[in-house]
């Protein structure tokens, strides 16, 4: 005679988001044993993990979250936009972005357990993604924005400036969202990157057939069009293109941005 019963298993079931038939069949391997069948259920799910480990998890969310001088965000990734939209999921997220925001990027560990039991519950490859905090000066302003899609987060754009009011930390967190520079200035990019973008753009501009004498303004122009385009200082903003980022934020300063994309 079974050591265990129907509402047992239910329970089982309600605690671990496992199927019926594994949560009866963890019960009877342990006696009734409700805590010993958690742990083989979440033993069971993590050797599936450990499978799904090479499959592609380019899917998931993200989330923001500031608390007091410190904001942060965490991406928890996954392979399907189902798993991503579920509940669980986007309320884990959640979790995390605030766990880092309060007390550091090493703070994610203490959800481990969590993320170990959405592998098991849904199946997928999850994991954590890119982590990134914020220790805000003192005088500063955050700006912040998140799009959020289909019930969860997936382009999260944190600002630092200086000088600078809430609102216009805000609109520059939205212009990020949308134009994703990948640098603040022109100092911040690589001489390298530059010298190969001036190469490419001098072989461009010769096969176009573009006078000798004219090539190399027409190709200090172009570079200027492509810091346009990378570099969020001299990016045009979104909102009024007959300003740029520069001229938009005036006397104020921004110090640093971070933007976190799924599947980026």
């Amino acid at each position: 005679m079974a050591s265990f019963s129907t509402k047992d298993v239910q329970a089982l079931r309600r605690l671990t988001g496992a199927g019926i038939l594994d949560c009866k069949s963890a019960l009877e391997e342990t006696g009734g044993d409700m805590e010993a069948a958690r742990r083989r259920l979440r033993e069971k799910g993590l050797a599936g993990a450990a499978k799904l480990a090479g499959r592609e998890a380019s899917q998931g969310a993200v989330a923001l979250a500031v608390s007091g001088q410190n904001a942060a965000i965490v991406e928890l990734r996954c392979e399907t936009d189902f798993v991503a939209k579920a509940d669980s999921f986007v309320s884990l997220t959640d979790e995390l972005a605030q766990l880092v925001a309060s007390k550091g990027e090493d703070a994610t560990a203490e959800r481990s357990e969590a993320v170990n039991d959405l592998r098991t519950t849904l199946k997928e490859n999850i994991s954590i993604g890119q982590v990134v905090r914020f220790e805000l000066a003192a005088d500063a302003t955050v700006g912040n924005y998140l799009h959020v899609q289909s019930g969860r987060g997936v382009n999260a754009v944190l600002v630092e400036m200086q000088g600078g009011s809430e609102g216009l930390a805000h609109n520059v967190a939205v212009h990020i969202a949308f134009a994703r520079p990948v640098y603040l200035r022109r100092e911040d990019v690589p001489a390298e990157e530059i010298a190969s973008e001036r190469a490419t753009l001098e072989k461009i501009s010769r096969n176009e057939g573009k006078p000798e004498a004219a090539l190399e303004k027409i190709v200090e122009g172009r570079l200027n069009g492509w810091f346009t385009e990378h570099v969020l200082l001299d990016e045009k903003y979104a909102r009024d293109e007959k300003r740029t980022i520069a001229q938009l934020i005036g006397d104020a300063k921004v110090v640093r941005f971070a933007q976190v994309v799924v599947g980026g």
